[in-house]
């Protein structure tokens, strides 16, 4: 099933492909201080810790290779959003489960250059009707810094409802934030 692409009307989504690092990398320098206060970052682990020396993020190539590998493995799926021939942001759904509880949850990001246009509610619900009808999934959510209201007006826009806080539920900007959970569920999945 992967590589996919997904179509919109005025987007594209499709897995990042090696020879998109030039322009990831200018949209993601562009926009550093747009994405900062959203972005997540890994808090500092202890010098004992198993996990000590993994703790630096991925070159590009290594993150295309590992997205390619969670997708085929079906416990992720990241698209890079297209508008035209512009990069424009990237959206993933992550952390898939199967069995009894079928669920994943979506995150993402826009060029601020983009924002406010529509293009990050089109991906998130082809991504969230790809989630539905391809995977099988029952229930997805997405976390959002209560501070971010165009986010949340994304996952309202798409369908989502507010099912209520989780705090210091991921690691933001350097600290545990609280988030606030939208939730959509397939109604054809008994």
């Amino acid at each position: 099933m992967w590589p996919i692409t997904l179509y919109g009307d005025e987007i594209i989504l499709r897995p990042a492909r090696f020879r998109d690092r030039t322009a990831w990398n200018d949209v993601r320098a562009e926009n550093k201080e747009w994405l900062t206060p959203w972005e997540a970052t890994l808090p500092v682990l202890p010098q004992d810790s198993p996990a000590y020396e993994n703790q630096g993020r991925p070159s590009f190539y290594e993150m295309v290779h590992l997205l390619h590998r969670e997708a085929r493995a079906g416990r992720s799926y990241s698209f890079l959003i297209w508008n035209g021939s512009n990069l424009i942001g990237q959206i993933t759904m992550g952390g898939v489960m199967h069995g009894a509880l079928r669920g994943a949850h979506i995150g993402y990001w826009i060029d601020r250059n983009y924002a406010n246009r529509g293009f990050t509610t089109q991906a998130v619900k082809l991504v969230t009707a790809f989630g539905f009808s391809q995977i099988g999934l029952h229930r997805i959510e997405i976390n959002v810094r209560p501070e971010n209201a165009a986010s949340c007006r994304v996952a309202e826009k798409a369908g989502y409802v507010l099912e209520g806080e989780r705090k210091a539920f991921l690691h933001i900007d350097g600290a545990w934030r609280d988030h606030l959970s939208y939730v959509k569920s397939n109604e054809l999945i008994q």
